[in-house]
């Protein structure tokens, strides 16, 4: 899963950069998602389990933020547009 959801993030920031809009894009899910993600990152410190899996979670982590700055690069481009 960790894997799937991890090439996802990428194709998705370059189809949403591509498209220069937000709309369709849900801030709630991508919300949702990191909180997902910090939580897992959490249980692995808090449980003391620190693996390789860790590692997936920080790079999904990193991956999902280039979203979330693609979401708000395309929220200004909306936001100009609807201005103009």
């Amino acid at each position: 899963m960790l894997v799937c959801f991890g090439l996802s993030w990428p194709i998705n920031a370059y189809k949403a950069w591509k498209s220069q809009t937000a709309v369709g894009t849900s801030w709630a899910f991508l919300a949702l998602i990191t909180f997902g993600y910090i939580a897992g990152i959490a249980a692995k410190f808090v449980g003391g389990t620190i693996n390789w899996v860790l590692a997936v979670y920080f790079i999904n982590l990193a991956a999902l933020v280039v979203n979330w700055i693609v979401f708000a690069r395309n929220r200004a481009l909306d936001a100009k547009r609807h201005a103009a």
